[in-house]
C-alpha cells in the first residue's frame, strides 16, 4: 500500500509520537499549523470519515481525549478536526484527525473581516 500513514504505523517512515495504544497512533504534524499539532490515526486503514465504524468512532474519541492530556491542552481548550473528501480538503487518504491547541485559535465568524460566503 502506497499509504504514508500506513507506513509510519509499520515504521517505514519516522514520527514523532505523542501517544500510541493498539489501535491508533498520535504523532506530530510535520507542518504544524499550531503551537500544538497532533494528527490522531487508527491503525486499520480507513479512507476517510465516511468509512469511520462505531466501534473505531468511540475508540478514537477516547484516544483523543487521552493525547489532549498528554499534549496539555485538556484544560484550556483545544481544536479537533478531520477533513473528507477532495472538496473537504483531506490530503491523506487515510482517516486523521487533527489536534490543534497551545494557544487561542483564530476562527472566522460573523464579525470577521472576511465573508466566507463571498468565495462560493
Amino acid at each position: 500500500m502506497d499509504c504514508v500513514f500506513c507506513k509510519i504505523i509499520a515504521g517505514q517512515i519516522p514520527s514523532n509520537k505523542v501517544l500510541e495504544n493498539d489501535e491508533f497512533l498520535a504523532f506530530h504534524d510535520i507542518a504544524p499549523r499550531a503551537p500544538v499539532h497532533v494528527l490522531i490515526i487508527p491503525k486499520k486503514h480507513i479512507e476517510n470519515f465516511n468509512g469511520l465504524d462505531s466501534a473505531t468512532a468511540s475508540g478514537i474519541v477516547k484516544f483523543a481525549q487521552e493525547v489532549a492530556v498528554a499534549t496539555g491542552v485538556e484544560k484550556a481548550g483545544y481544536r479537533l478536526i478531520t477533513n473528507c473528501g477532495e472538496n473537504g480538503g483531506q490530503e491523506v487518504l487515510h482517516l486523521h484527525f487533527h489536534l490543534l491547541g497551545g494557544k487561542r485559535l483564530p476562527w472566522l465568524s460573523k464579525n470577521s473581516a472576511a465573508d466566507p460566503k463571498k468565495s462560493f
